[in-house]
């Protein structure tokens, strides 16, 4: 029985390693691509899309997890795959949209401004953090290791939550900036 055991752990190491490389790789190259400016392009359009795009997975998130409470596994598992979809999707355009506009400084002041710093740090640090969360919980899923991925998606569910409607506050609250 133990040597089936060690199988197992053996086959599951690759995803394990390839999930860690993904979540290093990510911010790497987000912080890379920051750094290289293409000129000749006006993608300014895409905030209120990739805005949108958070709010929308943060709803579909909210709705899987009343779907998994009501027992409906299926309707459950297409909508994360669906937040893992937008997810990508919003980090593709968030990317392209800063390799072609200078950022946009927050202009507020007083308290708000403090408010406003606050919630960007911990969305960018735990959008960060997420990234492996989000990944071996759905690994989990996939792999049918129900009760470890339910152990896990106790902390992934509001951690990607948060993340998601931060995107949206972020937003609105940087939006009267935008030139």
């Amino acid at each position: 029985m133990e040597q089936n055991a060690n199988e197992i752990e053996l086959k599951k190491e690759p995803y394990n390693k390839l999930i860690i490389a993904v979540s290093i790789l990510i911010p790497v190259a987000i912080a890379v691509l920051f750094g290289v400016k293409i000129p000749g392009y006006d993608l300014s359009f895409l905030p209120p899309i990739y805005a949108t795009i958070n709010g929308i997975t943060a709803i579909l998130l909210v709705t899987a997890v009343v779907a998994i409470k009501r027992k409906n596994r299926a309707v459950h598992e297409r909508l994360i795959k669906i937040c893992l979809i937008l997810s990508a999707t919003f980090l593709v355009l968030y990317v392209l949209y800063h390799m072609t506009s200078d950022s946009t400084p927050y202009g507020g002041d007083g308290p708000l401004r403090y408010v406003y710093f606050i919630i960007l740090v911990t969305h960018i640090l735990l959008s960060v953090g997420v990234i492996p969360m989000v990944l071996f919980t759905y690994l989990r899923a996939r792999r049918g290791e129900f009760s470890r991925h339910r152990a896990i998606a106790k902390y992934t569910f509001p951690l990607w939550l948060y993340v998601a409607v931060t995107g949206v506050i972020v937003y609105l609250m940087i939006s009267p900036y935008y030139s």
